[in-house]
């Protein structure tokens, strides 16, 4: 794949991941000019108007901040499940493989995953039929909870529709199970499919989004649902070490943040240009739905390693690399991306 030409590049290009934008000036004068009040005590009315959009937007009673998306859903988790109850999650979920064990180690459950079905990401409804709410001996494992993820981050950002997820929602509740939505890239799926972000959470009981994700806030998710889980939600993230001050300093950047939910379109346009233009020069990569392509390599390690010559950042996904375009890289950049590659590339 890689000849012996050295590029030799003076701008490093980060694809790693569109967690790595940053706040501009506006966002900046924003934060700087927040509204702000102790939010552990009695509220700060910043965070309290960015929760009660996020709410609005997502078609739930109310929500609330949290620093990260890990700890988002660990206060669902830990608010739904009982020490030792079964969750159900599709293979390689974020709270299965990014969150260091913490499902179990915090929250009490045993994770179960769920094999894909036809499409990457995207389990089947028999599935979540045949592995929930069967009730054995009282020594048997409980299954309480599916956990769902849209978009699906290891299977390169793959988008649930609308009516799937109502299916997969409707038949959880059927035998029995409660269900927590990891949005963190929702703003994405919504964004690709052309529909609100609440005709993706209908019927979740409980859902995390992300504000740092391509939308260039410095920090903070939010976890959503009825009135009564976010008071409890609440209790958990203090226990948790999650309750901020003048937390409003930063819910100003997620306000800037959500304003900017339609300019994903263009991360979504720019992953499909490096995707069709790393496949015409002989890589195989998947097809993106959103913003993240994968490449398939025989040698990960070394796929990096070349691409960090050229000045260009991944990361490994599996046995995969992953590259994300996000709202910090142009579509100049892209081009540029491929010039390098290209440059150092053998067919």
């Amino acid at each position: 794949m890689w000849c012996d030409r050295i590029v030799t590049n003076t701008r490093l290009i980060d694809l790693r991941s569109d967690t790595v934008t940053k706040p501009d000036d506006v966002m900046r004068a924003a934060m700087a000019g927040a509204e702000v009040g102790d939010d552990v005590l009695d509220g700060d009315p910043t965070m309290r108007r960015l929760e009660e959009r996020v709410a609005e937007l997502l078609g739930v009673e109310a929500a609330l901040w949290v620093p990260s998306g890990s700890m988002g859903n660990m206060i669902a988790l830990t608010v739904h499940l009982r020490r030792g109850d079964r969750f159900l999650a599709p293979r390689g979920a974020h709270v299965l493989e990014n969150e260091l064990g913490a499902a179990a180690w915090l929250s009490g459950g045993m994770p179960q995953p769920v094999e894909w079905g036809e499409q990457p990401g995207r389990i089947p409804v028999e599935a979540v039929r045949a592995s929930g709410g069967s009730r054995g001996p009282y020594h048997a494992l409980r299954t309480t909870l599916l956990c769902l993820e849209n978009t699906h981050n290891a299977a390169g950002g793959t988008v649930t529709p609308p009516d799937e997820h109502a299916k997969l929602v409707a038949t959880a509740k059927d035998v029995g199970l409660l269900v927590h939505l990891d949005g963190a890239r929702l703003w994405h799926a919504s964004v690709a499919l052309e529909v609100p972000p609440a005709a993706l959470t209908v019927g979740v009981d409980t859902v995390q989004v992300c504000l740092s994700k391509g939308l260039g806030a410095p920090v903070g998710s939010v976890v959503a649902g009825s009135a009564a889980f976010v008071e409890e939600a609440r209790r958990v993230r203090k226990m948790l070490g999650g309750g901020v001050r003048q937390g409003g300093v930063l819910a100003a950047a997620g306000l800037v943040a959500l304003d900017r939910i339609p300019t994903l379109a263009l991360d979504h346009a720019n992953a499909t240009a490096l995707a069709t233009g790393l496949a015409e020069l002989g890589w195989e990569v998947n097809r993106p739905e959103t913003n993240i392509v994968l490449v398939a390599t025989p040698d990960v390690g070394a796929t990096l390693a070349a691409l960090r010559r050229v000045d260009v950042l991944g990361v490994p996904m599996g046995n995969r690399v992953r590259l994300i375009a996000h709202r910090d890289v142009s579509v100049a950049d892209i081009a540029e991306v491929l010039d390098r590659v290209a440059a150092v590339t053998t067919r």
